[in-house]
């Protein structure tokens, strides 16, 4: 087998593993190249989109999100403002660990930056802000409890640990 065609199976075996299998065998697999672009590895029939571990990042963190989602997390990836009330879904069942809670571009842990591991969990995005607002939006949140990441800025969302 060609090494991109294993390369491509290890990512999309990655990608999976963000989701719960009902959602994931159908959803279309993506994987952000160097320049930024989205390469389709699998197409998919459910209206998910699932993305393996980022391997730039400390911890695993591979995602899978509805419609919506995908649109939000393409608004923050290019520093834009994403559509308000415009509610997105996302599975990230094998965690996102090693992420700062106040910074969406932090790419390290600084002393000011409050950085948290947090383990399967799913999220709640592009809500209205008083949405966020019935939820704790500590710096340092208890990760075993609903709470806002990000808060303050046009990112924040609900995560929500699924245990």
């Amino acid at each position: 087998m060609p090494k991109s065609a294993t390369s491509d199976k290890k990512l999309i075996a990655s990608a999976m593993a963000a989701a719960p299998t009902a959602i994931a065998k159908g959803a279309t697999i993506v994987v952000m190249e160097a320049d930024g672009k989205l390469r389709t590895l699998r197409k998919g029939t459910n209206g998910f989109t699932c993305m393996p571990d980022n391997p730039a990042t400390p911890g695993p963190d591979p995602m899978c999100m509805d419609k919506n989602a995908m649109e939000w997390v393409g608004a923050w990836v290019e520093h834009k403002a994403p559509a308000v009330g415009k509610v997105g879904f996302m599975y990230m069942l094998a965690g996102g660990t090693d992420a700062s809670n106040t910074d969406p571009y932090a790419t390290k842990p600084t002393a000011g930056n409050h950085w948290i591991k947090t383990g399967p969990h799913v999220m709640v995005v592009g809500a209205d802000a008083n949405f966020y607002d019935q939820y704790p939006k500590s710096a340092d949140p208890d990760t075993k409890q609903p709470y806002v990441m990000w808060s303050g800025t046009p990112y924040q969302h609900l995560m929500a640990p699924v245990r």
